[in-house]
């Protein structure tokens, strides 16, 4: 059965509109994946990319910039990831910016998020690497949250023992919780600590007016403290002080000494003073040097009056009177 002319027409516009369509959306795919515009390359390494794929969105500051070209595995903990970006974007991404690997939305595909940097770095070029930042996984946080819920249950078990012992009256907590004696007391110290604080601030405040009313130019107590010559002197009175002191000391240990060995019996001092015979002896000895003295102004007298030697006295007594 031979087709009309319109239906012929028909069927060329259906072919023409599917072909543009086509056209479009390849256009569209490719361009999604930067297949015909300028681009330039940049790769970065991580440790785990959490199900990254290629193809996957590179974003730039919430921005998508690029997709990603290729994931390469260089052993068991390094992945290098290659991404191709956008060639208007080598004015604005630097060279220490930051690639991590993070989700579009909460349960969307994976794709790369690039945070620019805080310093003022030179600007990429086509095949840098970027420094990158892995994400905790969400394994590792459940272990983490595992064994903080583990250490949570140990500190609770632990706590309750304590809070027991201490409705119990067990230890020094509970028993300040518990005997209202010892309560007492410990509220009768703090009061005492607190009028001993008191007490103390009262006679800072006086040691405060005391100073405050000092004449430091003409009172004594003022040059003491403000007078640095004065001070020399004191300090030398102190040192010529603690020399005399330790002069004294040591003649103090001399006649220690002296005394000792009279009390021992060495010396003649020991001699005249505990032998009575001897002082006996110099008694006697002090009476007859008398007695003697006595006899001889006697004779003296008597020789005064003596004929032969009248003469020569009596020159003597006027040889004193002329004299002045």
């Amino acid at each position: 059965m031979k087709k009309t002319s319109s239906e012929n027409l028909r069927l060329g516009v259906f072919v023409i509109i599917g072909t543009v369509l086509l056209l479009i959306a390849a256009y569209a795919i490719g361009s999604r994946q930067n297949m015909f515009g300028q681009t330039f390359k940049i790769s970065a390494v991580f440790k785990n990319v959490n199900g990254l794929q290629e193809g996957n969105n590179v974003r730039f500051s919430g921005i998508v910039v690029g997709t990603v070209n290729r994931i390469e595995m260089i052993n068991d903990t390094t992945i290098r990831v290659n991404m191709i970006i956008e060639e208007e974007m080598l004015k604005h991404i630097r060279k220490d910016a930051i690639a991590t690997v993070g989700s579009d939305g909460l349960v969307g595909s994976m794709i790369i998020n690039i945070t620019p940097g805080k310093g003022k770095a030179p600007l990429v070029k086509s095949g840098d690497e970027i420094r990158s930042y892995s994400r905790i996984a969400t394994e590792d946080m459940l272990n983490t949250l595992n064994v903080t819920n583990e250490n949570a249950a140990l500190l609770t078990s632990d706590l309750l023992k304590v809070t027991r012992s201490l409705v119990d009256g067990k230890g020094t907590l509970g028993r300040l919780l518990n005997d209202t004696a010892m309560a007492n007391s410990f509220w009768q110290t703090i009061e005492n600590i607190e009028q001993i604080s008191l007490e103390a601030n009262t006679t800072m405040q006086e040691i405060n007016g005391i100073v405050e009313n000092i004449n430091f130019e003409d009172s004594p107590a003022g040059i003491l403290l403000s007078d640095s010559i004065s001070g020399k002197k004191i300090k030398a009175v102190i040192t010529n002080l603690e020399t005399s002191v330790t002069e004294i000391n040591k003649i103090t240990a001399n006649l220690d000494t002296v005394v000792s060995q009279i009390k021992n019996g060495k010396g003649a001092l020991n001699y005249l003073t505990t032998d009575t015979t001897f002082v006996d002896k110099l008694d006697a000895t002090m009476r007859n040097i008398e007695q003697g003295t006595e006899r001889f102004n006697q004779n003296m007298e008597a020789l005064k009056h003596n004929f032969l030697f009248r003469g020569y006295f009596r020159k003597l007594e006027r040889e004193a009177e002329r004299s002045p």
